[in-house]
């Protein structure tokens, strides 16, 4: 009991040779010094209790200290000369440092990064998910922002890094554990970005291989989005038979996803060749029995109006007058009562937010139905037209929408006017002067403009201000009211009213082009092309604002410019025989005559009968000392204006010049038939005779002596020898 206990823990030897133990420092690199299995420990030399044996642990803190970078006190005592003995239970005194590192020491742990664990497999599993998800977040918002390429790039790495997942999971024996959600979400991801980008066989695999994975619920409703492919590509068959399977695999308490298969599938006869129109009035008629709608009830009066079936389209457009629209009638609660600031605020924050945006939306996708079905049954329901907008007229005062008869009434009036039946035109817009202010100024804006056209200016003046007084922030009547003022050369005061209409409403197309052209017409081409621009903007591709555009830059002499929106317009209106041989005027003008002759000749083609063209045409040819050719255009241009000699005179001209004296003789002398008293003509033939030696050489003489042109002329010489002193 009296024995020392840590006695044979102060003899300390020298372990350096380790170093040099191949056995040893390979144990140290494959394990880090913390290997498993047993640890082989070569005999030291000369060190007692240091033979080769086999520990199935790791050896003790002793042991470890001298081995390690730590060193015990016993070994930092036989340095200092003196301490206490090394303890194999007390860590005091151990330092990390390598100042405290004896030479020649071998540290078993290995580098800092080396020490880290190793990461699991479920960490590698969780790490992997989160990349897919968030390679489907980047592919979605890239595919809202329109960026097809970037989202079908990020699909198609989403698909690829799930299918790495699933066999990592086989590998590692967590296949019971597949994360669903996630597969779902690649695969509907990758499928909706296919069909946008149009590559609708991938997206077709991409959904099938949803809907035949049976451990996904409810994927039979991607059956729909197989069905909206189908009909892209215009298989109708097809894609009835996928909705109708979509709707089969749908429960009945799943009302409002059915409805919209149903509408799918009523829409898809109509668009089959020939169209269904009785498949069609099932399904939409089935929908309006459940839950009615403006665009199916639209759609039911479309089919009726289809079939010819009068009765049916007025039932149809009963109904659809009758559907309700939640939330619209009680537009009381956007009313102010009282004082209250709190309720100031909120009203002040719902009148326009998003539920209101909605609201209104639905509004205008109500009257725009109504509208349109009663333009459409309206010829057809009764004996006339003007009786069928009256029955229309009738059953909406009856109804909810009651705001939208006088609405019907101005379209009635219109239809007179496209009738071009004036009068009862106006007689239908004379009704709305006593009527509320909105309704009056339209109707007084619709009488200006039929009066402007007819070229009453007073009355289109009159009708303008009443309209303009009515509703002052009328942008159509200030219009109207402008364009009086530029027919009339007022070119100031138009200016003004078509500057006002765009303080109003600063996106008016109207406007903004007819200030451009005031601008073009007063010589401000700045102005005017500032306006253009704006419109293009606006109206992106409109073939009218592209050309002004063009020709304003061709009148500031910017030749470039004028080429580069020509040719944009081109790629709009290709067959355009006007802005072909506009382009072929400016290249003629900056002296490019091949260019500008590619461009006569493709107006030539689409407009042979244009005078303008067949003339360069033909100067052309001349240019070219190619009278044949140009013998061709000329007679053309004779057949369409044969009272025009000049172009008579240029065929003779033609076969003159060739060397066809002949020919040019006999077409002078029809032209001389003809046109008797030409000069040109008598001087062609008296220089022909003289060069040929013809007897009727004195006879074309003194016709031409006894010409009036001839005498007038030589009047005329005469006159101006006399004031210039030479005779």
């Amino acid at each position: 009991m009296d024995q020392d206990i840590y006695s044979g823990f102060d003899e300390v030897n020298d372990l350096s040779m380790l170093q040099n133990e191949d056995v040893f420092q390979e144990a140290v690199k494959t394990s880090y010094g913390q290997r498993r299995g047993p640890l082989v420990v070569p005999q030291s030399r000369g060190g007692a209790g240091f033979g080769t044996k086999v520990v199935s642990k790791p050896p003790p803190t002793a042991i470890r200290g001298v081995l390690g970078s730590r060193r015990g006190t016993a070994a930092k005592a036989g340095e200092e000369g003196g301490g206490r003995p090394i303890t194999a239970i007390t860590a005091a005194g151990f330092s990390t440092g390598a100042a405290n590192r004896k030479p020649g020491a071998v540290d078993f742990r290995g580098s800092a990064a080396e020490a880290k664990l190793e990461e699991t497999p479920e960490a590698a599993i969780k790490k992997m998910e989160k990349e897919i998800m968030d390679l489907i977040d980047e592919s979605s918002f890239a595919l809202e922002n329109r960026q097809y390429k970037v989202a079908l790039e990020k699909a198609n790495k989403a698909v690829t890094k799930e299918k790495i997942l699933q066999r990592h999971r086989d590998l590692q024996g967590f296949s019971e554990q597949t994360y669903l959600d996630l597969t779902y979400s690649v695969y509907f991801n990758s499928g909706n970005v296919f069909e946008a980008c149009e590559m609708y066989q991938e997206a077709q695999t991409s959904y099938m291989a949803i809907i035949k994975n049976k451990a996904f619920s409810n994927a039979g409703r991607f059956r729909v989005n197989l069905g909206n492919i189908l009909l892209k590509q215009g298989k109708h068959v097809e894609a009835i038979r996928m909705y109708r399977r979509a709707l089969d695999q749908i429960p009945e308490t799943h009302t409002h996803m059915r409805i919209k298969i149903l509408k799918n599938i009523g829409v898809t006869f109509i668009k089959m060749s020939p169209p269904q129109y009785s498949d069609s009035i099932v399904s939409f008629e089935h929908i309006m029995k459940t839950k009615p709608d403006f665009r199916t009830a639209f759609n039911l009066t479309l089919c009726y109006y289809a079939i010819g079936d009068q009765d049916k389209m007025k039932k149809a457009f009963h109904r659809l007058l009758t559907v309700p629209i939640e939330g619209i009638e009680d537009d009381d609660r956007y009313l102010q009562y009282g004082d209250d600031p709190h309720s100031s605020l909120v009203l002040e924050a719902i009148k326009d937010d998003e539920l209101r945006k909605i609201e209104r939306n639905k509004k205008r996708l109500a009257e725009k139905a109504i509208i349109q079905a009663a333009k459409l049954i309206a010829p057809v329901i009764e004996g006339t037209e003007a009786l069928g907008f009256d029955w229309c007229v009738d059953c909406v005062r009856e109804s909810q929408h009651n705001e939208l008869a006088s609405e019907l009434e101005i379209n009635k009036a219109i239809m007179f006017l496209k009738q071009k039946d004036f009068q009862k035109a106006v007689e239908a817009l004379k009704v709305f002067e006593k009527k509320n202010s909105k309704i009056a100024s339209t109707a007084a804006n619709n009488l200006s403009f039929l009066y402007f056209l007819k070229g009453e200016s007073n009355e289109a003046e009159k009708y303008a201000d009443q309209a303009i007084e009515s509703d002052r922030y009328n942008q159509c009547a200030l219009v109207n009211r402008g364009n009086i003022h530029f027919k009339a050369g007022e070119l100031e005061k138009a200016r003004d009213y078509y500057q006002e209409s765009l303080a109003i409403e600063s996106g008016c197309a109207e406007a903004l082009y007819n200030l451009g052209l005031t601008f073009k017409t007063m010589g401000n081409l700045d102005n005017a092309l500032e306006c253009f621009e704006k419109l293009h903007t606006i109206l992106n591709n409109c073939p009218e604002v592209i050309y002004q555009i063009a020709a304003l830059y061709d009148m500031k002499s910017d030749i470039q410019q004028s080429v580069d929106w020509f040719m944009h317009l081109i790629t709009i209106v290709p067959t355009d025989p006007g802005i072909l041989s506009q382009i072929g005027a400016i290249y003629d003008q900056d002296s490019d005559r091949s260019q500008a002759f590619q461009y006569f000749l493709e107006s030539h083609k689409y407009f042979p009968s244009d005078i303008s063209t067949i003339s360069w045409l033909g100067a052309f040819y001349i240019d070219g000392q190619f009278h044949e050719k140009a013998i061709q255009y000329f007679e053309r241009a004779s057949l369409i204006e044969p009272q025009e000699v000049k172009w008579q005179l240029m065929i003779a001209s033609c076969y003159r010049r060739s060397g066809n004296y002949q020919q040019s003789l006999a077409t002078y002398k029809k032209i001389h038939m003809r046109f008797p008293d030409n000069v040109e003509c008598l001087k062609f033939l008296v220089r022909i005779c003289t060069d040929l030696g013809l007897k009727e050489l004195q006879e074309y003489a003194n016709k031409l002596k006894k010409s009036s042109g001839y005498q007038r002329r030589v009047r005329e010489a005469m006159v101006s020898t006399q004031s210039t002193g030479y005779f």
